[in-house]
């Protein structure tokens, strides 16, 4: 059940099959809605998993600049350790997923746009 308020991010992307097959890394799958017109997914996808919704746009021209995408997302897991596995190489400084002083156990990455994606779970007090 859809809580009754809720807040979704939408990321504006360079190329939105890498973007969403990154996602679908992270446990996202693509929400195919009914009666849209097939050029609607062409430039705008919905994304979902478990618990969370990602909604993905065509960056309008000089949004993403290489090196300075200003964008960031978090995605709370239990599958931390196993996130990281996925990604292996590709995490942000090469850095296993880690205790953080703020009370979280996570480990960070890139999508293909640069956005910086924390991946991780609230540490038990």
């Amino acid at each position: 059940m859809r809580p009754s308020h809720a807040m979704v991010a939408t990321l504006p992307c360079n190329d939105l099959d890498a973007s969403e097959a990154f996602y679908n890394r992270l446990g996202f799958s693509r929400v195919r809605r009914d009666g849209a017109p097939p050029q609607w997914e062409s430039n705008y996808r919905i994304l979902t998993d478990k618990g969370g919704e990602l909604h993905l746009t065509d960056a309008v021209e000089d949004w993403l600049v290489p090196g300075r995408n200003p964008f960031g997302l978090y995605l709370y897991t239990d599958d931390v350790d196993a996130l990281a596995a996925e990604f292996g190489n590709e995490l942000a400084g090469k850095k296993a997923p880690e205790d953080k002083p703020w009370g979280t156990y996570e480990f960070a990455l890139s999508d293909p746009d640069q956005t910086l994606v924390r991946v991780g779970r609230r540490l038990q007090r």
